[in-house]
């Protein structure tokens, strides 16, 4: 594979991760659920204001803690935002729902409400809130849609932490919500992800599930003699060490955020100009969100020109990237009655969407000199 001098993304990391990890492994204790799984609860229940933070060993898993946790059962129907990564429609798949298909916002690319609203069913058990760009959804109207249905609102926030709607944290709105510790995110342990948990009858059934289907936290903690099979689960708890190196990044997230931050803004404000005279669309960050500076994407006039921007770039050493195929014109989706024109915002924007090189170690003279490259691209 072509070396690129500047490529899409690096792996954040921080002063402690590699002394965490060696402090772990000398204290003997490798499996799940051990100090630093601890802390790093402890951390993400303060920073989130959840009432459960429980890690799983990546987002794909702590979602399919949700379908268990909800009992989804074949029959049942999840709607789900197209423009989203699998993860989001096979944890409720699996276990026989059938994925109805939303389209997103021209504005944010988070899930249309008023699409959602037209797709409500008496056989709707949930609806998948993807906070896509770590952008917000319009929490308050698909809560009054889940609210007078019945369904339960679970918040795909992989792409979100630390962001907010309203002064609320993403993440506290959903029954659920779940995190990604990807290398790709902002906080990262290479793979991994959590499950916040907001509705305090859920939080003992969600050990068990994580925990194989018995009641080991319990045992654990004192709470039981024995522990054995009391329910159906699957094995979900990170080691010891993803949750060392993942301690260290939460500690040190004001810093990464700030990074970020710094490097999101100075692409939107040199790249304002460009993009008007260009047909080009940036991001849009309504007044009443406060995004997670997870990625920095443009909106290309066309696909012709979304590919021209890429080879451009390439030719230069950089990595752009383009993001999802929707899901509802995939080879699966189509089996489950999706057809183009369904979603027809998804669809464009999958189309034109192209993300720029982004993370959290970039240099001003790399962030520089892609820039200027975007700039004399026409």
């Amino acid at each position: 594979m072509m070396p690129y001098r500047i490529p899409f993304n690096k792996p954040t990391r921080t002063p402690n991760d590699e002394a965490y990890i060696r402090e772990a492994l000398s204290n003997g204790h490798l499996s799940g659920d051990g100090l630093f799984t601890k802390r790093c609860h402890a951390l993400l229940e303060e920073s989130t204001t959840c009432h459960k933070a429980l890690l799983t060993t990546s987002c794909t898993h702590a979602l399919e803690m949700s379908a268990f946790l909800l009992d989804i059962k074949p029959g049942d129907e999840v709607i789900v935002p197209s423009f989203t990564f699998v993860s989001s429609v096979n944890a409720f798949a699996i276990r026989g729902a059938r994925p109805v298909f939303a389209d997103v916002r021209p504005d944010t690319l988070g899930i249309d409400a008023e699409h959602v609203e037209r797709l409500l069913s008496p056989r709707t058990r949930a609806i998948v809130a993807v906070h896509y760009a770590g952008i917000a959804c319009e929490m308050d109207a698909l809560c009054a849609l889940a609210h007078r249905s019945g369904a339960s609102i679970i918040e795909d926030n992989a792409h979100g932490l630390f962001a907010t709607y309203r002064s609320r944290n993403l993440g506290t709105f959903g029954s659920m919500a779940t995190l990604s510790f990807h290398e790709t995110k902002n906080l990262t342990c290479g793979e991994g992800g959590a499950l916040l948990i907001n509705d305090p009858s859920l939080i003992e059934r969600a050990e068990i599930v994580r925990e194989k289907g018995t009641d080991r936290t319990k045992f654990f903690r004192g709470q039981v003699d024995k522990y054995g099979w009391v329910d159906v689960g699957s094995s979900y708890l990170p080691s010891e060490l993803l949750a060392a190196m993942l301690c260290a990044q939460l500690e040190d997230r004001e810093r990464i955020q700030t990074r970020r931050r710094a490097l999101w803004d100075r692409y939107e404000r040199e790249l304002g100009k460009w993009a008007a005279v260009n047909g080009v669309l940036l991001p849009i960050i309504p007044g009443d969100r406060v995004q997670s500076y997870h990625m920095f994407y443009v909106l290309m006039p066309s696909a012709n020109a979304r590919a021209r921007l890429a080879a451009h770039l390439k030719e230069r050493g950089m990595l752009a990237v383009s993001h999802y195929l929707p899901l509802h014109v995939s080879k699966v989706g189509r089996t489950f009655g999706g057809q183009r024109g369904d979603c027809p915002v998804a669809e464009h924007v999958a189309d034109v969407l192209i993300r720029l090189p982004f993370f959290t170690t970039m240099t001003d003279s790399e962030q520089s000199d892609v820039i200027a490259a975007v700039a004399e691209f026409r």
